[in-house]
């Protein structure tokens, strides 16, 4: 089964590009005193350099130390195509462009070691949306609850003092002893015109004292 190769016009321009930076910078290095093998090292340390910086670049955006070298070496390559296009006399090349010349491979030997061994710094890992957002988080604090006041000290409850007892009840008097103490009394009266005292009716009924008593009560004696 045959399988069509499809050619992309980026791709294609940015061979010819190459190729063409490529002998831009090899004509130059040569024409700096860089003669046979030298001269052709030369395109391939600055493209590589160049390579170097732009990865760099992909993963840290904001190095500037990859955008330095990326700089550098794009005006490297830069630099030699416009010398090369008839403002630079290749016959007669000054003596600050051979000693620059010269001195690229040290500085291309720096920037690619340090775009290669400096650490990156770590990205943070992307954390994943939810549907609702995170209910935010509410530091809670411990509230120290008061200690309780010891209980205050209970008061002696007096105890009512016991009622006085009530005093006896006086007896109930028969109607006939009444009467005759009364005939007793009336008597003792009429013989002697003074009422007659209790403690004698008392003695002459031969009664308890409280019977006397309530017979002398009812009858007011004294």
């Amino acid at each position: 089964m045959s399988r069509s190769i499809r050619v992309d016009a980026v791709l294609v321009q940015a061979v010819i590009a190459g190729a063409l930076s490529f002998a831009h910078l090899h004509d130059l290095a040569e024409a700096a005193g860089q003669t046979g093998w030298k001269a052709w090292a030369y395109p391939i340390s600055v493209d590589l350099l160049l390579v170097a910086a732009w990865r760099r670049l992909r993963t840290a955006r904001r190095d500037r130390s990859a955008w330095t070298w990326f700089v550098i070496a794009l005006a490297a390559s830069l630099g030699a195509n416009i010398a090369t296009a008839g403002l630079l006399d290749l016959h007669d090349v000054p003596a600050w462009l051979r000693i620059l010349v010269a001195g690229w491979p040290a500085l291309a030997f720096l920037g690619g070691t340090l775009l290669v061994h400096t650490p990156t710094e770590p990205t943070a890992p992307a954390q994943p949306m939810d549907d609702e957002p995170a209910a935010p988080e509410v530091e809670m604090h411990r509230t120290e609850e008061p200690e309780p006041a010891p209980p205050a000290a209970a008061t002696p409850v007096l105890a009512p003092a016991p009622p006085k007892p009530a005093p006896p009840a006086a007896p109930a008097v028969p109607a006939a002893l009444l009467d005759h103490a009364r005939k007793i009394a009336d008597t003792h009266r009429a013989s002697t015109g003074t009422p007659m005292p209790a403690d004698a009716l008392s003695a002459r009924l031969g009664l308890p004292a409280p019977m006397a008593d309530a017979i002398a009560a009812e009858l007011q004696l004294t």
